[in-house]
């Protein structure tokens, strides 16, 4: 019997692409080198404009999508040539910091109806352990009419993108694998194995693989909740934090990770995966949901220390303008999901402080759209203070002079990432 990787290999069937954000269009165009792929996405303008061979996340060049064997489209009835469906569509949070399971549950349906004997489905959605045996695949079978395992199999391999880096590209990174069974784990890996360079690591379960993505995120956040709390530490003691870490960084084994802002799709979303999931189990996770609680409170303080400084510096808050450089979740992308610049923003308006915003990557549409707030084309000048939330390219090279000429008397710079450290002399200068 031919294997599914065999088929695929001898473009004898097609490999489709659920969902193309950041995560499911460049992983499109590595398979459309080497397979028939089909690109779905239920969004048609997006459709449209990959089909002109634009991404919509200005994330991918219009030169990737050359010499791509790939066809873009929302129609369910193109996904019925594929036999092998890799789901990356987001998984949120609700406002009370919930899974938000609808994008995935959707697509499941959406595979579903069109799911056929000898079918194989991926899901790469960062989901909590047992989420892809005990919330997706009945939703498979339901609509299908099939078994798993015996009909159809499936698998999970974790999406592990980093939007923005250029260093650690898709195929740079080793790919975790699992499947239903053994079959289906060896086809998984040998399909993943002609795009990625890096290697694939093979996990004993499904779960284990869940487990292990959703993992990376929430380490990372409790981290960088430590920072942030040190940060706050540091402060009442008038300490630079940074200046703390380039010494503490100096030991061999010391784990370098900075203070700041923690939104997007992942970091500041995957940890609430994890927790809900433990408390389904009767364990309050203490450290993972302190970690959160610091990390979302972040944009709060940060509105909070400039309200102070103002109001020490003998400026009346109600009166006063301040410039906020970056609205993306963090430098050089595009994306602003779950921004904590949002944070900052609405929290200096409660205070009654008036606020322009300008970034050079993010959407005015997609802002006002999401948080009730646009962007300006270029700083209008007169600013009471600056804040640089996000570490752009764009913001790097600035200098004080810069700042000064955009300045009204006695301006306070506050700079969230520490990049104007030692290089501001004369101004009022904050950071985390």
């Amino acid at each position: 019997m031919i294997s599914i990787f065999q088929r695929l290999i001898r473009k004898e069937t097609k490999l489709s692409l659920i969902g193309l954000g950041y995560v499911g269009l460049p992983i499109a165009l590595e398979f459309a080198r080497k397979l028939k792929v089909v690109g779905f996405d239920v969004r048609e303008d997006r459709v449209r404009l990959m089909k002109k061979g634009i991404d919509p996340s200005k994330e991918i060049s219009s030169d990737s999508f050359a010499s791509c064997d790939i066809e873009f489209s929302s129609s369910l009835e193109d996904l019925r040539s594929c036999s092998f469906h890799i789901i990356a569509v987001p998984t949120p949070v609700d406002r009370h910091n919930l899974p938000d399971l609808s994008p995935v549950i959707k697509a499941s349906e959406t595979i579903g109806k069109i799911l056929k004997k000898g079918d194989y489905v991926v899901y790469e959605s960062t989901v909590y352990p047992g989420c892809t045996e005990e919330d997706c695949v009945p939703v498979l079978e339901k609509f299908s009419g099939l078994k798993s395992v015996i009909d159809f199999k499936v698998g999970f391999s974790p999406e592990r993108i980093n939007p923005g880096d250029k260093e650690h590209s898709l195929v740079k990174i080793k790919k975790v694998v699992s499947g239903c069974d053994e079959e289906s784990l060896n086809n998984i890996a040998d399909v993943y194995g002609l795009i990625i360079s890096a290697g694939i690591h093979r996990a004993q379960t499904i779960k284990v693989a869940e487990a292990a993505k959703i993992i990376e995120n929430t380490q990372r956040d409790v981290n960088i909740a430590l920072m942030n709390e040190l940060s706050i530490i540091f402060n009442r003691m008038d300490i630079n934090t940074y200046d703390v870490l380039e010494a503490a960084g100096t030991k061999w084994n010391f784990l370098r990770f900075y203070p700041g802002l923690v939104g997007g799709h992942c970091i500041g979303v995957d940890p609430y995966y994890l927790a809900f999931k433990a408390e389904e189990y009767n364990y309050h996770p203490q450290v993972i949901k302190a970690g959160r609680s610091v990390n979302d409170n972040m944009g709060f303080y940060i509105a909070g220390q400039l309200v102070k400084k103002l109001i020490a510096a003998g400026k009346n808050v109600r009166n006063t303008k301040v410039l906020i450089m970056g609205a993306t979740f963090k430098e050089d992308v595009t994306d602003i999901r779950n921004s904590k610049v949002a944070d900052v923003i609405s929290e200096l308006k409660t205070y009654g402080v008036n606020i322009e915003v300008i970034d050079p990557a993010a959407s005015s549409a997609e802002l006002m759209h999401e948080y009730g707030f646009d962007l300006i084309g270029q700083p209008s000048g007169n600013y009471d203070a600056v804040v640089i939330a996000v570490a752009h390219k764009e913001y790097l090279d600035l200098d004080e002079d810069y700042f000064r000429s955009i300045a009204a008397p006695n301006i306070i710079l506050v700079d969230v990432k520490g990049i104007y450290r030692h290089k501001i002399k004369e101004l009022t200068y904050w950071s985390l």
